[in-house]
């Protein structure tokens, strides 16, 4: 097994479910007005979200399908910088088997070894074992509740994990 390439590890972020939650359990977030035109479900954002991630101490990167539009509107937000974003085309990936999630290949193309933590609402089983079988460095791939979104269980598995996965 080779050795991982240096550098801190990877935390790629998901919007809807993890950020912006679903379902009659969802938090109101900090029931800011949205502006006429904006997506209603922007008020379901926890403003203290973004501190709490960058907290963490990774390096965070957009995996959503809101694209660059989640730094210039999720962002700003939740208190968070500008963010690289993971590209992905769209349709199928090729090679990769039915009930792969389609940013799997991506998100492990780009840890290109380092370890990672992935946060989405879609992560199954076959994702895991997806990564498990390509990516030869530490991984998290944590499925967070979409009703509930991410809550203080889930920001307290992260850290315990992030802090094992830091080099010494």
């Amino acid at each position: 097994m080779t050795t991982p390439p240096p550098g801190r590890p990877l935390l790629f972020l998901d919007v809807d479910g993890p950020l912006i939650p679903f379902g009659a359990g969802a938090r109101a977030g900090d029931g800011a007005p949205v502006p006429d035109g904006e997506n209603p479900l922007l008020g379901r954002l926890d403003p203290t979200a973004g501190p709490r991630l960058l907290a963490l101490g990774c390096e965070l990167v957009w995996a959503t399908t809101w694209g660059d539009e989640a730094n210039e509107t999720i962002a700003p937000r939740i208190g968070l910088p500008r963010l690289p974003v993971l590209e992905w085309p769209k349709g199928p990936a090729h090679g990769v088997p039915r009930g792969v999630h389609a940013k799997t290949p991506h998100v492990v193309a780009r840890a290109a070894g380092r370890p990672f933590v992935w946060v989405d609402d879609e992560i199954t089983d076959l994702d895991r074992l997806w990564v498990e079988g390509r990516h030869p460095g530490r991984s998290l791939l944590h499925r967070v509740a979409p009703e509930t979104g991410l809550t203080a269980a889930d920001f307290a598995v992260l850290d315990a994990w992030l802090d094992a996965a830091r080099p010494r």
